[in-house]
């Protein structure tokens, strides 16, 4: 009993000088003046701006950059178009080369049999001549995916 006593005593103590303490902090810290508030206000539209500066700043870097992703996608999808032609064109020269091949070889078996035929000579012709014009059509396609590489490059030079 004597312990829970002297506890509340000690309590009682420590309570009063805690009082105490309180009591002579003094007042409580003074209000802001309106000079303070009118630079914390400002500070605070400084900043709000700053924000609003930086936020238009992001947006114009994204606009920005969205422009050059579909800048970059036209052109993949343009070289890509060229690619595709190329590709047919080649499809061409290796069908005519080998209607070329099939009828230098029924010549070939003409002329070993000792049976010219005109008409042979002529489907090689034909056939050499078309393969001409697709070699030709495959390399102008070549050049032109060439040319519109460099004009951009020697543009910007």
């Amino acid at each position: 009993m004597t312990d829970i006593t002297d506890l509340e005593q000690r309590i009682i103590s420590a309570l009063d000088r805690i009082k105490t303490g309180v009591d002579g902090m003094g007042p409580a810290a003074p209000a802001a003046s309106s000079g303070e508030a009118d630079d914390l206000r400002r500070a605070l539209d400084e900043e709000k701006t700053a924000n609003a500066q930086l936020e238009e700043r992001v947006k114009l870097l994204k606009d920005r950059q969205d422009g050059t992703i579909n800048g970059l996608q036209s052109k993949t999808t343009e070289q890509q178009n060229r690619l595709s032609s190329l590709e047919a064109e080649l499809a061409k020269v290796r069908a005519t080369n080998d209607q070329l091949r099939d009828i230098n070889a029924q010549l070939r078996q003409a002329n070993e049999t000792g049976v010219g035929e005109p008409h042979l000579i002529n489907k090689a012709m034909l056939a050499e001549l078309e393969a001409l014009r697709a070699v030709r059509a495959s390399d102008r396609g070549e050049l032109d995916a060439m040319i519109a590489e460099i004009e951009p490059l020697a543009g910007e030079a």
